[in-house]
């Protein structure tokens, strides 16, 4: 399955983007990765043409079997980079239709982005979306800062092990979706 795996962050040092490099790295037999951020596109700006960085992205995600958005929170939703980004996609190439979307979150808090996550799929759903959303368990990692060791991996076994659970889910999901 090619995953096209999204950090929804434009900060330096995105938590969410080092869990998403440490799901491309730990499910590097089992899937196909690739990595895309939000970091450095445009604003929306209604009116105006899809800037060719917004149209590669819509071609990576048209691409991929299935996106795999990291949605860091800002202020209980989700970032004004990842919204905007959404705001180009779902005015004029549309590449979530129909699209399987699993969405993941780390945060320096303790309740792990949970309202991004909410939030990012209230959108997903809405006219210009039609993403398909997995809605089974969810992932949302508290405390960031402390999850990762110097290399980048995750230093908890039981989060690992519950990330090991939850792609099982996801696979079953997917099968499902795709029937």
């Amino acid at each position: 399955m090619k995953i096209l795996a999204l950090s929804g962050s434009n900060a330096n040092n995105s938590f969410n983007e080092a869990l998403l490099k440490f799901i491309s790295k730990h499910f590097a037999d089992r899937y196909d990765f690739k990595l895309a951020t939000v970091k450095g596109l445009p604003m929306f700006k209604e009116g105006q043409d899809e800037p060719e960085s917004v149209t590669a992205l819509g071609k990576e995600i048209e691409a991929a079997d299935l996106v795999l958005i990291g949605s860091p929170e800002q202020q209980h939703s989700v970032t004004s980079a990842l919204s905007s980004a959404l705001e180009w996609l779902s005015s004029t190439s549309h590449p979530f239709t129909k699209k399987p979307v699993v969405i993941v979150s780390t945060s320096p808090m303790p309740q792990g982005a949970a309202r991004s996550q909410s939030r990012l799929k209230n959108l997903l759903t809405a006219p210009g979306f039609k993403a398909v959303v997995f809605n089974d368990d969810e992932f949302m990692m508290g405390n960031g800062p402390k999850q990762f060791d110097a290399n980048g991996d995750l230093v908890d076994e039981d989060t690992v092990k519950f990330l090991g659970q939850f792609f099982d889910e996801v696979d079953e999901w997917y099968a499902q979706v795709t029937k």
